[in-house]
């Protein structure tokens, strides 16, 4: 993996584990040589994790709406600043320029992120790992839902393992190394739906 797109929210919790860890994820991806697409702000975990990545020499590619270049939250920092007219042109760039997903804590955005990075594994869109780091437990009731989806049948036994799940970064990117894609939706026939 060359490049990941990383997932992660626009506003610092209280906790200063969350600000810590997407800090820690900065630097340990560009000390690996990894580059990061993210969503181009500079605030937040986004800004916390660009700007460690960016102090540990590490290439950042910002994807960012011209709404939110205007309302002056962008990184002007980055290696490279990508401005978008929509939500959707921004996620689809995310899927171009990565070699797969990481989601650290966040909000609405974030959640959207993740699911259609799932979503577009299941039908075939890409066949690139999707990680989610679990900081704090934090995605300990996400993990659980998931999982009930499964075992109710929502998502098919082939599309299980998509979703890769770690507490600590050394694992989620193994995990991700060994990712294998998995039957497409789109290659289903009718009767394996």
């Amino acid at each position: 993996m060359k490049r990941l797109a990383v997932y992660c929210g626009s506003a610092t919790p209280a906790d200063p584990a969350f600000a810590a860890a997407a800090r820690q994820v900065g630097l340990g991806l560009a000390r690996r040589g990894i580059g990061i697409v993210y969503g181009g702000g500079r605030l937040g975990l986004m800004g916390t994790l660009a700007d460690a990545a960016l102090e540990a020499g590490g290439q950042v590619i910002g994807v960012i709406p011209e709404a939110l270049v205007q309302a002056e939250v962008a990184h002007h920092g980055c290696t490279e600043l990508r401005i978008v007219q929509t939500m959707h042109q921004r996620k689809a760039l995310f899927t171009d320029l990565s070699d797969g997903f990481v989601t650290l804590p966040g909000g609405v955005g974030t959640m959207d992120e993740l699911w259609e990075a799932i979503s577009w594994a299941q039908l075939g869109y890409h066949a690139k790992p999707v990680g989610l780091l679990n900081v704090n437990r934090f995605y300990d009731p996400l993990i659980a839902f998931y999982r009930q989806m499964v075992e109710v049948g929502f998502i098919r036994p082939a599309h299980a393992g998509i979703l890769i799940h770690a507490g600590d970064m050394d694992r989620l990117l193994d995990g991700m190394a060994r990712y294998r894609p998995h039957q497409p939706i789109c290659s289903m026939t009718s009767s394996q739906l």
